[in-house]
């Protein structure tokens, strides 16, 4: 059984870790690779309304070599906390 995917994406921050769209999503794939809602655009939207909710914040953006935006997120003490309260041990990874 798989976590929600946007549950996922806060329990991929677990380990405070700072990262961006590309690299959750390219640590998720194994698992949600298949799926048909597996694309930036959503994962973007996932981490946007985490940080409007308190669990995530932007910590950097720049733009890459193609000239693309890249935003890194964080999670916050809250965050962790929502990981913790929700998501049963055996899916955290720290």
């Amino acid at each position: 059984m798989l976590l929600p995917s946007r549950t996922a994406v806060l329990n991929q921050m677990y380990d405070q870790r700072e990262l961006d769209v590309k690299k959750i999503m390219e640590e998720l794939k194994p698992q949600y690779g298949n799926e048909k809602q597996f694309n930036e655009k959503l994962y973007l939207e996932h981490l946007m309304a985490l940080e409007a909710n308190g669990l995530v914040e932007l910590t950097n953006y720049c733009l890459d070599e193609q000239e693309e935006l890249v935003m890194s997120y964080k999670i916050t003490d809250e965050g962790r906390s929502t990981v913790e309260k929700y998501v049963d041990q055996a899916y955290r990874l720290a």
